[in-house]
């Protein structure tokens, strides 16, 4: 897994020609995290020193999970006052942490505390550019907010219809977010959206039918976002992946995205 090198707090970054884990600064984790919490659009949202406590009772865990804005070292005791708030809002306590060393002693906190990990999550970068490039065939067209056929996608067939009703509320609900769809006879057969937040360009939700994959659609989606944002001046872009899920990898491996960092979900047993 590549490590990202952080310059100097400072370094403009708009004097970078590309975007890959080594030119990111440290503002850019608070950025992606903020922009992060944008695009699911949490019930609520609450900040406390220095962590995001969004609030949710969907099936999207970056929605209901709490997540410092910063790869520093943090007192163990924002566990018990992060815990406090979502048993006040009667939701479990779910922490999305970084692997990074500074956060060894709260992950030893969280395990004392009976909490357990789930599987890696990536972070990638890459820049627009790039994006757009992954794909030659026509880019999907995209909408300002998401019809019957794009949201009958997530409840196709070999996807889970609970989750898929729960991601297509909660992406529905971000103010700033556009919805790619690439239709054959009246039917979406791939699907996917951009929120637009904090410096970046953000992907969700990426989704192609059974019958339809190894065709180079979700390439398509990919490339619809990116005219999208490069219309908008937009430059960067991130996205979250699970460790493990071959096909997306390769994919976005083509696009050019690159791990900036890796986190896991913390859940009481």
């Amino acid at each position: 897994m590549n490590k990202k090198t952080l310059l100097p707090a400072g370094w403009p970054a708009c004097q970078l020609s590309a975007i890959h884990p080594a030119t990111m600064i440290p503002s850019d984790v608070e950025t992606i995290e903020r922009a992060t919490i944008a695009a699911v659009s949490p019930e609520a949202l609450e900040e406390l020193e220095g962590w995001l406590l969004p609030f949710d009772r969907g099936t999207v865990s970056r929605a209901k999970s709490a997540v410092p804005l910063r790869h520093k070292a943090c007192d163990e005791t924002v566990l018990d006052k992060i815990e406090t708030r979502y048993e006040a809002r009667g939701l479990p306590p779910i922490f999305r942490v970084a692997t990074e060393p500074c956060f060894d002693l709260l992950r030893r906190a969280l395990k004392r505390r009976g909490y357990k990990t789930t599987r890696p999550v990536l972070v990638q970068v890459a820049s627009v550019n790039d994006m757009r490039a992954v794909s030659t065939q026509t880019p999907a067209e995209t909408a300002h907010s998401p019809d019957e056929a794009w949201a009958a996608l997530f409840l196709g067939e070999g996807f889970d219809p609970v989750d898929g009703v729960s991601r297509v509320k909660t992406l529905s609900r971000a103010r700033d977010s556009l919805y790619a769809s690439v239709r054959e006879s009246g039917r979406t057969v791939a699907a996917g959206a951009a929120a637009f937040s904090n410096g970046w360009s953000s992907v969700h939700g990426m989704r192609t039918d059974q019958a339809c994959r190894g065709r180079g659609l979700a390439g398509r989606v990919l490339a619809g976002l990116a005219d999208a944002a490069i219309h908008r001046g937009i430059e960067r872009t991130f996205l979250q992946v699970e460790d493990g899920n071959a096909p997306a990898l390769a994919l976005y491996r083509r696009a050019g995205f690159e791990t900036a960092w890796c986190y896991e979900y913390w859940r009481r047993a």
